[in-house]
């Protein structure tokens, strides 16, 4: 009997299963027994919300979508000169500034609960790291729109860009290691 997918999520989601999906004789309803017989139920509300990681991983996909429209809201009203597009802009960089908060406080409070406080290392201490530098650029970036809303005839700054394109790197950077983090990202 094997099991294919094997990997131990207890970092990224507090389950200690070794097999995601397996392969398992006919009649067989669980993974094999270096699980002891854990199950997951897709539809236990109660364990989806409280699992010490769930909130971060559900909350976290808010702000980078917020973020990456804006920018691209951005790039199209400099490109075509619309106002409502530069509005829209402002409005996606403001709420994905609000939302990295929560985010950045439950993935903070994931690592607590999880490792319980202990010194981080590899993957996850990049992916903190990443993660702060993102959050501080997308408060950087709205509070420069911010600015250029409350002073509209000093236009918005050309050093922008370079930030806006950093900033894009280091949430696809983020994310993409905390795909590893939650077992999305495997080999």
């Amino acid at each position: 009997m094997s099991c294919v997918g094997r990997t131990l999520l207890s970092v990224a989601f507090g389950v200690d299963l070794r097999c995601v999906a397996s392969e398992v004789k006919s009649g067989e309803q669980e993974c094999p027994s270096h699980t002891q017989g854990a199950t997951l139920n897709p539809w236990d509300i109660r364990s989806a919300i409280f699992a010490k990681h769930a909130q971060h991983v559900v909350l976290i996909h808010f702000p980078i979508a917020l973020f990456l429209a804006g920018v691209a809201l951005d790039v199209a009203a400099s490109w075509t000169r619309r106002k409502n597009l530069a509005v829209a802009a402002y409005y996606n960089l403001a709420f994905a500034a609000l939302s990295v908060l929560p985010a950045a406080a439950t993935g903070l409070l994931a690592w607590h609960w999880e490792l319980e406080g202990r010194r981080l290392k590899g993957i996850l201490l990049l992916h903190l790291l990443s993660g702060s530098a993102s959050a501080l650029l997308m408060f950087a970036i709205w509070w420069i729109h911010r600015r250029t809303r409350r002073h509209p005839q000093e236009g918005l700054p050309n050093f922008r860009w370079p930030l806006e394109l950093l900033a894009v790197m280091l949430v696809t950077l983020t994310g993409h290691l905390g795909g590893f983090l939650s077992g999305v990202n495997h080999p």
